[in-house]
């Protein structure tokens, strides 16, 4: 498997249907394609997880220019993060690692015009790279808009 990335939000704001609906508009705003089939990921005791969605450059012209967004269930044991002092956060918040990008190698570009539109919409969230000691706010989204494009930008430290 290759580098997964997560929204972290505020464990007290979380809520499935509000991940879900802030994707959705994200990516109708960054003008990008999303394919939601409403796929549920259960638990082997029958706990509701995750559902799926795809999302995908509209002029796809390499195959897999795609990426999984699991958008997690608010009840899912698996979504307190951990690591606060590692990537420069306050150690007293509590925060939930949600919205799973599965691999963003490959999507670098799809994946800035998402996350650039979703933390538009929610700019108290964080995008982390999983391995990565750091995590990018709104405020380093919108300077690296502002700036020509990297490829790379998302295995950099915003704020070196």
């Amino acid at each position: 498997m290759g580098t997964s990335a997560f929204i972290l939000k505020d464990r007290k704001k979380y809520t499935t249907e509000k991940l879900l609906s802030d994707s959705i508009v994200a990516a109708f705003n960054a003008d990008v394609m999303l394919n939601f089939h409403n796929s549920k990921n259960y638990s082997t005791d029958g706990l509701f997880l995750s559902t799926t969605m795809n999302i995908s450059h509209k002029l796809v012209k390499e195959n897999n220019y795609s990426f999984i967004f699991y958008v997690d269930a608010t009840d899912n044991p698996g979504l307190e993060f951990y690591y606060n002092d590692d990537v420069g956060l306050e150690a007293d918040r509590e925060l939930f690692q949600v919205g799973c990008i599965e691999e963003i190698y490959g999507v670098q570009e799809l994946v800035f015009e998402f996350i650039y539109h979703y933390l538009k919409l929610n700019p108290d969230d964080y995008f982390w790279v999983a391995d990565y000691d750091w995590v990018y706010s709104w405020e380093d989204i919108k300077k690296l808009k502002a700036l020509p494009y990297d490829p790379d930008w998302c295995y950099k430290n915003p704020r070196p």
